[in-house]
């Protein structure tokens, strides 16, 4: 119960719930203010166009929410004047709705907030069917009315944010730490669950591109607002959380052990035990901080972390006496390195406590203005954008295409049969379709599923009661559930959704039961469309559009390689450039992990080749680990100078990428040589560790078993770099074999 009770809690005090208020704010103020005036027609466009212009309305800067609400505004009046003077002529009016369905869904090349623009402009074309006007007298009235009511939206959406200026930071913050903490926990179990590992890799890819998503929205929220307004305390506040959150998850990243290593290493899993328990313990202490951000409560003070990282210690100690030295060295550095790595995200933690703890005397963030703009990733909006994706090959082109189908298809079909609400199978067909089949298929169902669990409740209460008050508060508190879920839970949104159209007719017409039954058939209708028109017209199967951003992937690996070699020859020189590449790195293999994601959820017969894809992504995904492994240590340790040999083996590795991504993409790529000999340069590099190996062993034999900090840390750094660089290479050479039979059979 006092969880569940947390949970309500969390979620009224959310960024969620707060945007549903706001928009059942924006809806039911100017119907209850024109109520009480007597002026009711007036209210009922203004309510039109301020939900129409709501979608806009999205995290991120106030310049581009206000440029997203007035564009959508102009777009959404223009669309409603022409589908209202087209209407009596039948034939013009399919085909001036074909080209709108067409153009405006292409919108959706612009990015995100593009594609929630071009859902209100969509909108805005169905609801016109549902409108009743016929002459200029009376059209051009209701469209300025729609148009205040864009601008009504709009001064309440700047009113909200004034009231709660930080709300969409809280929220995306907490929700990014709650995804840290979910994948810490998740490489918890990958340590020792042999028999699952594939299961759980395709779920940290999920939760790898999740992270990422949220990561790049914060960079808009944390890092334009600070260009243009400079900072404040809780500025800086949400700004270290998120540079910690960035860092533990590049150390989580950093991390990704070569598991077949570990099993020959460790066949007894007793000694990994300690390691597994303190990723655990980190992962709820990042969800307990995640859910003290969005109630704004006090940190308490605790040493588990501390408590942890002392029993991974003493689980060292006890591998090494239970194996002994020098059989022991291997799988302690290991185990070593793997500490390290937990105590730099254990600090920090503790980082992001001292943050929360004490707003005021949290440490100072110094990023110069021009640096922060590297790590935006701005949208281009030339009209060029448009025309490159005039083509086959685009997945929006092609999406573009089979959603005006449908969308003709539905309204010819509502037409013939004298459906009553034709609209409501338009709106159903635009609030589901995507580009994808799979996501398609999920939110038909869901759609489905949650308009009909709204159904039975709300003939539940019809049966009930009669009573007008019941169903209007009930109207308001499902309008504003149903916007607060939408993003959250679709099936849920769907079922509050239904909810409130029932009792919003029943308000106007007695007859309930038939609305009810109306919603329910036109859902399913529009669902159904949009699923087969997915999966028969211009389909867009993602095993063969993966082309493009596995060579993404592997150029955006070279450039982090190629920015870590700089890093380790100078590091206080390199260390931004570093940080871009491996931003950089990690949003492109987010991509690919999306992609490889949208492939799993397409029919099976449409997966082609479905081993050799998760292999590649895996590779990509394993080679961002060991790169980010070694930048990871250089950050954070003093290093020894760069070797030749350290230099030798990344340009080899760099060229292998480059080979790849030649073969994937057909062009020919000069690669720069060297003259050291790759093999020798390897046995060198893991020279470099064995004779610190064999310093260590004649130490021991003299009675010197401890053994000082700088000589733990060069033998941690001789034998990571050398077997990173290693892997790297045998990941580089498998990828490569890979892609040439990627290129061969796709």
């Amino acid at each position: 119960m006092k969880a569940h009770l947390k949970t309500i809690e969390i979620f009224l005090k959310s960024s969620h719930f707060y945007r549903g208020v706001r928009l059942t704010f924006a809806v039911v103020t100017p119907l209850i203010l024109f109520y009480f005036i007597g002026d009711f027609e007036f209210a009922l466009p203004i309510v039109m166009g301020a939900f129409l212009n709501a979608p806009g309305d999205i995290p991120g800067s106030l310049k581009r929410k206000v440029n997203a609400i007035l564009i959508s505004t102009a777009l959404t009046m223009l669309i409603f004047t022409i589908i209202l003077f087209c209407k009596p002529y039948l034939p013009l009016l399919v085909i001036v709705m074909a080209a709108i369905s067409f153009f405006v869904s292409l919108l959706s090349v612009y990015g995100f907030r593009a594609s929630l623009v071009s859902f209100s402009g969509l909108l805005a074309m169905v609801l016109a069917f549902a409108v009743e006007k016929e002459t200029a007298a009376e059209i051009f009235p209701h469209v300025l009315l729609m148009g205040c009511g864009g601008l009504w939206y709009l001064m309440v959406s700047f009113l909200f944010r004034k009231l709660a200026p930080k709300k969409d930071e809280v929220q995306f913050l907490s929700e990014t730490l709650t995804l840290i903490g979910e994948y810490l926990q998740l490489r918890a179990r990958l340590l020792t669950k042999k028999t699952k590992r594939q299961e759980l890799m395709q779920e940290a890819f999920v939760l790898q591109s999740q992270i990422n998503e949220k990561h790049e929205t914060l960079r808009e929220l944390l890092l334009l607002e600070r260009k243009r307004s400079g900072r404040s305390h809780y500025d800086e506040k949400h700004m270290l959380i998120f540079i910690s959150s960035v860092n533990i998850f590049e150390l989580v990243e950093a991390k990704h052990l070569d598991y077949n290593d570990m099993d020959r290493l460790f066949k007894d899993r007793k000694y990994l035990k300690a390691s597994k328990k303190l990723n655990k313990v980190m992962g709820n202490q990042l969800k307990t901080l995640s859910d003290l951000l969005i109630k704004n409560d006090k940190v308490s003070d605790s040493d588990i972390l501390l408590d942890s990282l002392s029993q991974v210690k003493k689980n060292i100690a006890q591998y090494i006496e239970d194996v002994q030295l020098p059989k022991a060295r291997e799988g302690a550095l290991v185990l070593r390195n793997l500490y390290d790595y937990q105590e730099h995200i254990a600090q920090e933690i503790r980082a992001i406590r001292r943050v929360m703890a004490n707003v005021k005397d949290s440490s100072k963030v110094s990023l110069k203005r021009q640096d922060t703009s590297k790590f935006l990733t701005l949208q281009e909006y030339r009209f060029n954008v448009i025309i490159q994706n005039f083509s086959l090959n685009s997945t929006l082109f092609r999406h573009a295409l089979r959603f005006t189908v449908a969308m003709v298809f539905a309204f010819i079909l509502g037409t013939l049969l004298d459906i009553r609400n034709t609209y409501w199978i338009l709106l159903t067909i635009i609030v589901i379709m995507r580009p994808n089949y799979g996501l398609t298929k999920e939110r038909s169902k869901d759609r489905i599923v949650g308009t009909l669990i709204g159904a039975a409740f709300a003939i539940g209460i019809v049966l009930l009661t009669q009573n007008v008050i019941i169903y209007a508060v009930l109207a308001i508190i499902s309008l504003t559930l149903a916007f607060s879920l939408v993003q959250q839970n679709y099936k849920s949104s769907a079922a509050f959704v239904t909810i409130n159209i029932v009792f919003v007719y029943s308000l106007i017409n007695p007859d309930a039961f038939q609305v009810i039954q109306y919603r329910v058939i036109d859902t399913i209708l529009g669902a159904s469309i949009a699923v087969i028109a997915n999966y028969v017209l211009w389909p867009s199967w993602e095993a063969l559009n993966l082309k493009n951003v596995l060579v993404d992937a592997l150029n955006k690996n070279q450039k982090y390689l190629l920015a870590t070699q700089d890093l380790y020859h100078d590091k206080t020189e390199n260390e931004l450039a570093y940080k871009i590449a491996r931003k950089e790195a990690f949003l492109a293999i987010s991509n690919l992990n999306s992609a490889f994601q949208r492939m799993t959820q397409d029919p099976k017969s449409k997966q082609k080749e479905f081993q050799l894809i998760y292999g590649m992504v895996t590779l990509n995904q394993t080679m961002v680990s060991a790169i980010a492994s070694i930048g990871s240590f250089i950050i954070n340790h003093q290093t020894t100078p760069a070797s030749k040999e350290f230099d030798a083996l990344i340009l080899r590795i760099a060229n292998t990428l480059q080979s790849s991504c030649s073969i994937l993409s057909d062009t020919p790529v000069d690669c720069e040589t060297t003259s050291i000999d790759i093999e020798k340069a390897q046995d060198k590099l893991m020279e470099s560790y064995h004779r610190l190996s064999r310093a260590r062993d004649e130490n021991i034999l003299k009675g010197e078993t401890e053994l000082d900090t700088e000589s733990l840390h060069h033998l941690q750094e001789a034998y990571l770099i050398s077997n990173q660089l290693i892997w790297l290479k045998t990941l580089s050479e498998n990828l490569k074999k890979a892609t040439i039979k990627f290129h061969d059979v796709i």
